[in-house]
């Protein structure tokens, strides 16, 4: 197995990182309202995936568009609804079955049953959080290095 250089995973980090600080934030945010607002269990699971994913994509979204922006600028063309099609349809390849997965299967039963064993609903929410990333980062790791060159060259 090849070693990953210290390059891919500082742009790794780039990417995701300030994509993953905001969902953090609004999973336990979800998390606690839906709790303070007295929702089952189950309800605080989705209100936390929904809530972390409406935030973690809509970053990812807006510095794609951003930086095809300024791409297209310096090339002096513009920003068209294709080139937005591109620009989702790069998410979709990047995240696409990790994604349905995370949201509809991994992600809501871990946030459902940690804080449950856990005995504790932010201890657990964020033990939810991370153990989800791991199955969650491996393909899309994978989609990212193969779409890349591909996908946002503009």
């Amino acid at each position: 197995m090849a070693a990953v250089s210290t390059a891919r995973v500082r742009e790794w980090l780039r990417r995701y990182g300030p994509a993953e600080g905001l969902s953090l934030a609004a999973t336990l945010g979800a998390a606690a309202a839906a709790t303070h607002a007295g929702s089952p269990e189950v309800g605080r699971a989705l209100a936390a995936t929904w809530a972390g994913n409406l935030a973690y994509f809509g970053y990812l979204l807006g510095q794609d568009v951003w930086h095809t922006r300024q791409a297209l600028r310096t090339q002096g063309r513009r920003y068209t609804a294709g080139t937005l099609g591109r620009n989702i349809r790069a998410l979709v390849v990047e995240f696409g079955v990790a994604e349905v997965l995370d949201s509809l299967l991994i992600r809501p039963a871990l946030l459902y049953w940690l804080p449950r064993w856990l005995h504790s609903v932010p201890l657990g929410v964020l033990a939810a959080k991370l153990a989800a990333d791991v199955t969650f980062y491996v393909p899309t790791i994978i989609s990212y290095e193969l779409s890349k060159h591909r996908l946002r060259k503009f």
